[in-house]
């Protein structure tokens, strides 16, 4: 079992930059494949990005493509997502998620979830 914490979250302007950082327990932190979802007042959680246990594979949604780059240090336990350029549309509660299987966008496949935190971007 893990347990995630997330953290670095707050409130921007737009085109200003910010980096999550979510901190997992345990020792096993390498077996598990990671990913960021958000959600946005009113709408559903949506995938972010994605990143394989050892970092090799990463994926992200069309939305954050090209401004936002998830990565991970294993020795610290922490998975990052480094946002840059950010927008109003991009502000929602940024949750971080580990799953024992294969790297995957699928929310269901995730098995483990932070509390989450509060991004605000204002325009």
């Amino acid at each position: 079992q893990v347990q995630l914490v997330e953290s670095g979250g707050g409130l921007v302007q737009a085109g200003d930059s910010l980096r999550l950082s979510c901190a997992a327990s345990g020792r096993t932190f390498m077996s598990y494949a990671m990913g960021w979802f958000r959600q946005a007042p009113g709408k559903e959680r949506e995938f972010v990005a994605a990143i394989s246990w050892g970092g090799s594979s990463t994926y992200y949604s069309d939305s954050v493509k090209g401004r936002f780059t998830i990565s991970r240090h294993n020795a610290e336990n922490t998975v990052y997502l480094q946002m840059n350029s950010l927008k109003a549309e991009d502000t929602a509660v940024y949750y971080c998620a580990a799953t024992r299987g294969a790297v995957t966008i699928l929310e269901h496949e995730y098995e483990y979830w932070g509390q989450g935190t509060q991004v605000t971007v204002s325009s």
